[in-house]
């Protein structure tokens, strides 16, 4: 069916519903991103940008990707970060060598593209950069972390809702083998959960921001929101954050910066124990982004992401705190 026969349509059905424009508009959106199989890059100082790439550009795609690929990437990241402004040379080599057309600005990007990853490393510049995305509204997915700040990742929600375009950020730990079998109820209602993983430090960043998202991640993705308050004992090597749920159940990450890196955790339930891990790639959050291209419904809901920051940027207050307990709401509110 033609697109503007199609939104006509479905704009009549939205009046006769009583939803008004807004629901119409978000119904248009979803038709963009359904209809799109270009996709474009943002920042290329990160692995997860070539990662995708191969993936969706291989010489014969898996049918599961329905059909998109990497036309275009804007390549600057980070300018400050040495880690991240070292790799994006040899990332842009790489995604040229696999069709990808190198922009000069992210305006020059969004000509090309229908949808968007926003994979720049530094999560500082994440507001910025997605701004002219969701004004363009071009769905969008934000790799972790979602921005640097909870302060900017509200901001990237407000505009996202008064755009009217999707967006949604999330670690790959989400999808974390063993994590399916929790959230079918495998093990019962979750009572509490502990989860692991690198967590090191980046001094542009709130500590747990930089890497020890992933970990934290891992556990909210298995307790679910409700956390209302956040100690953290903080070491050299070693971060262990404990959160407890309004209905009084207790997740904690431990975050770790020496001997072997590793990911997993365990989740308890009414019914038993769930061991969480390995990691085993990238393929279930490709999978899950580009659904979300696809329908333009995010896998993520808003609250959960900013109960995700509001941990983490509690820990740090707790931290500064000498590890005393930090009410989360007041974060949120």
């Amino acid at each position: 069916m033609h697109r503007r026969k199609f939104v006509k349509m479905v704009s009549a059905a939205c009046a006769a519903a009583g939803l008004g424009s807004s629901a119409a508009g978000h119904a248009a959106t979803v038709t963009r991103a359904a209809t799109g199989k270009k996709a474009g890059i943002i920042g290329l100082d990160t692995s997860h940008a070539v990662a995708f790439v191969k993936a969706l550009n291989a010489p014969n795609p898996d049918a599961k990707w329905m059909g998109y690929q990497v036309a275009a990437a804007y390549p600057q990241g980070s300018r400050d970060i040495k880690s991240s402004v070292e790799r994006i040379p040899g990332y842009t080599e790489e995604v040229k060598k696999m069709g990808v057309a190198i922009t000069g600005s992210i305006p020059e990007l969004l000509e090309k593209v229908d949808v968007v990853f926003l994979e720049t490393n530094d999560g500082r510049l994440h507001l910025a950069q997605a701004l002219p995305v969701l004004k363009a509204r071009k769905p969008l997915f934000i790799d972790k972390p979602m921005a640097a700040s909870l302060k900017d990742a509200k901001a990237i929600f407000k505009a996202a809702r008064q755009y009217n375009t999707p967006v949604f950020s999330s670690s790959s730990l989400r999808f974390i083998t063993g994590m399916n079998e929790v959230k079918s109820g495998k093990i019962g209602k979750v009572v509490g959960a502990g989860t692991f993983s690198p967590a090191k430090l980046e001094p542009t960043h709130p500590d747990l921001f930089w890497y020890g998202i992933h970990g934290v991640e891992t556990l909210f993705t298995a307790m679910g929101t409700g956390c209302k308050t956040v100690s953290r004992v903080h070491t050299e090597h070693t971060d262990i954050v404990t959160g407890i749920w309004e209905d009084d159940r207790v997740g904690t990450f431990r975050g770790t910066r020496s001997g072997k890196e590793g990911y997993g955790g365990i989740v308890y339930g009414e019914k038993g124990q769930l061991i969480l891990g390995p990691f085993t790639g990238y393929d279930p959050l490709l999978l899950e982004i580009i659904h979300f291209f696809e329908t333009g419904i995010p896998p993520v809901a808003e609250a959960e992401t900013m109960e995700i920051l509001a941990f983490m940027e509690a820990a740090d207050i707790s931290k500064q705190k000498q590890g005393a307990p930090v009410d989360m709401q007041s974060l949120l509110k």
